[in-house]
């Protein structure tokens, strides 16, 4: 779905920009053409500061948006979620990082947590990042506490894991 919604937006780079920026950071848009954040609303202007283009493109963006149906139905709701990784050391929690060899693969979720589970390894957070989405996709785990060495050889010695980082 995601493919499809850039390629609606191909013909103008600047769009394309903005509607990336908003996937990747799970921003919507509301009735009156704003971008929000969980229903707060973020300044055209801020949103232009950081993709480093014209408060206009934005506006513009968003109002393309909401003027093709399917697409108006998944930015108005769309919602962020905290990520964990950058405090979660702050919270006495671990992050291991996966990068799938084919991030298209099926059952590389599922054989992670297998791993971690047996190990009884408690989940505080998951995500993936869209391979469409992303250059480099990857599998972020967070767990209750440090897992011993033999998790990361086990996660390692998966046929689908490229890399990892601890």
């Amino acid at each position: 779905m995601w493919a499809a919604i850039l390629e609606k937006f191909s013909d103008s780079p600047s769009q394309t920009i903005i509607i990336r920026f908003l996937l990747e950071n799970g921003f919507g848009v509301n009735e009156e053409g704003r971008i929000v954040c969980n229903g707060i609303e973020i300044p055209a202007t801020h949103i232009g500061k950081v993709t480093k283009t014209d408060r206009r493109v934005v506006d513009a963006t968003a109002k393309r948006i909401l003027a093709i149906p399917q697409i108006k139905e998944i930015f108005m709701n769309l919602r962020a979620t905290p990520d964990l990784s950058n405090v979660a050391e702050h919270m006495g929690l671990s992050v291991i990082t996966i990068y799938p060899k084919d991030a298209g693969q099926k059952g590389i979720v599922g054989a992670a947590v297998e791993v971690l589970s047996r190990f009884d390894l408690s989940i505080r957070q998951i995500f993936v990042t869209d391979s469409q989405l992303s250059e480099d996709p990857k599998l972020v785990i967070i767990v209750e506490k440090n897992p011993p060495a033999i998790v990361y050889e086990e996660l390692r010695q998966l046929p689908q894991i490229r890399k990892i980082i601890i």
